[in-house]
Order: structure tokens, then C-alpha cells, then sequence
């Protein structure tokens, strides 16, 4: 196994491995997981392997979950297909860890490349232990107790009609989770907002708020500012897909990015989401 680090912040290139031997095989199962705590995000090249063998390995790190909107392969539950074939849909280019939605978002994903356009489609990670890491103290002091409410009603749901938003706002109500979240295998502090964030909970107090106007729009100005940190290139790695490409990421400690500059060409690959906990 070779692995070659691609940037000083995020991601590295594995090499001389094959998953599913990996799926099978204890001790290299036992390197890859460590390698992703460390990088972050792991991709490999010409992965040529089974749907059978993409499940079996994610599985080694926790059960698989199925998506509402999204669905999955009949044969492999919880291997979704996130196909992008015949009208433009932008749900994903927008900066996000998966899943934040559920009241325990997914640990991490093993996403494979099954069609892509020769250019165009790439996908950007960001470290979000890093964008957390380097905010003001101020700033860091300011949300260190803050909440926030994420929801798929208000992502996914929108180009619904009335009543099937609403029925998938039923079934997946809004959660909430810090703002600051703590890593359950690492114990790093986390920046934990995304595009599925609509506000926080508990800002407007007498330490936040002296006037109307630092409670809204301050509260959502904050919000936005928070958001901005996954856009930083620095923290940042890029990623241009080839059929039988693999990423692995940590969904807890990162965020993505799917660039939409390829569509009407077909962009088509699986996902198997892991399980995750309930942060905090």
C-alpha cells in the first residue's frame, strides 16, 4: 500500500490496494481506518470491483443507510445511486457533510465513480476540524455553546409540491446539533454547520443581543460567516474523477462540494453512507 498526501491540510492518494481485498482482510482494513482519521479523505484509482465488495467494505465501518429522496441499488440496500443523467439538479454543489438533517448524520461514505464527462464533475473535501481551528478566539468564544437547526425539508423538499414536502418534513423532522461538535474517535473540536443549517437556537440572550438588529439579521450574518470558513482554498482539496475511482471520507470532520460545470453530460455514482452517532 502506498499513500501519497495531497495537500498540507487534507487528503491522500492510496495506491497498490484493492478494496475488496480490503473488505476481507483485517489488517488492512485496520491501515485504511487509520489513514482516514488522519487525512481526512482517501482516493483510490481503478477500483474494479463489485457492488457486493463497495457494500462489504463500508460495512466494516458500521451499518449502511438508505436515503429518502435518493435511492439505492435494489440488490444492496444502502448502496445509493446518485445518478445525474437527464436534467440538471444542483442538490449538490453546495457545501455540506451528508445527512446532517438526521439526528445521527452519517460517520463517513465510500462513494465509487461509475460514469463521469471527461472534464467537469470534480468533487472538493474541506477540513472542517481545520476551518474550526483557525477561527478568532472571538468567534470560537461566541459559538462555543451555540445550537443550530438543520432540516431537509427546506433542500431536498423544495422542488416538491406542497404535499410531499411537507410529508417528508413529517418523516424527517428538523434536528439539532452544536455548532461545535467534538470528534468521537479523535476528541478535535469540529465546525459543524452546513448548507442543510437554516438557524440557531439559543443566540438571542443578553450577552448576544443589546439590540433588535444583533439578533436578526446578526444571528444570520454569524450563520453566514460560518459557512464562508469551507470555502477557504487552504483548507481545501480537489478531486477529478475517473470511472472506477473511490473516495472514503470522514463525514464527521469534512465537508463536500460536487462542482456542477459538466451537466447535460451524464455524471453517475454510488454511495454507500456508514451509520454515524449523535454529536456533541
Amino acid at each position: 500500500m502506498k499513500v501519497e498526501q495531497l495537500t498540507a491540510c487534507i487528503g491522500a492518494e492510496v495506491s497498490g490496494v484493492n478494496l475488496g481485498d480490503v473488505s476481507r482482510d483485517d489488517g488492512l482494513f485496520a491501515e485504511m481506518r487509520a489513514l482516514l482519521l488522519k487525512h481526512r479523505v482517501l482516493f483510490l484509482r481503478d477500483q474494479d470491483i463489485t457492488r457486493a465488495e463497495h457494500v462489504a467494505f463500508a460495512r466494516r465501518f458500521g451499518d449502511l443507510e438508505d436515503h429518502p429522496v435518493a435511492g439505492s441499488d435494489p440488490d444492496h440496500p444502502g448502496l445509493v445511486q446518485v445518478y445525474r443523467s437527464e436534467e440538471k439538479n444542483p442538490y449538490e454543489n453546495n457545501w455540506h457533510t451528508d445527512g446532517l438533517w438526521r439526528p445521527n448524520p452519517p460517520m463517513g461514505a465510500v462513494l465509487r465513480c461509475i460514469e463521469c464527462p471527461p472534464v467537469g464533475g470534480d468533487t472538493i473535501w474541506v477540513n472542517m476540524v481545520q476551518a474550526y481551528a483557525m477561527l478568532p478566539e472571538d468567534v470560537k468564544k461566541k459559538i462555543a455553546n451555540l445550537r443550530a437547526i438543520s432540516s431537509i425539508e427546506h433542500s431536498f423538499g423544495s422542488v416538491m409540491d406542497v404535499q410531499a414536502r411537507q410529508k417528508l418534513g413529517r418523516e424527517n423532522p428538523p434536528v439539532e446539533h452544536p455548532v461545535v461538535r467534538t470528534h468521537p474517535e479523535t476528541g478535535e473540536k469540529i465546525l459543524y454547520v452546513g448548507s442543510f443549517t437554516t438557524h440557531f437556537v439559543n443566540f438571542h440572550t443578553p450577552e448576544n443581543v443589546r439590540y433588535g438588529i444583533d439578533k436578526n439579521p446578526g444571528a444570520g450574518q454569524l450563520l453566514q460567516y460560518l459557512h464562508s470558513q469551507a470555502t477557504i482554498p487552504e483548507y481545501q482539496v480537489r478531486f477529478r474523477w475517473r470511472p472506477n475511482s473511490v473516495a472514503i471520507w470522514d463525514n464527521r470532520a469534512t465537508h463536500h462540494y460536487a462542482v456542477m460545470d459538466y451537466w447535460p453530460q451524464p455524471r453517475k455514482m454510488e454511495r454507500a453512507g456508514i451509520v454515524g452517532d449523535v454529536p456533541y
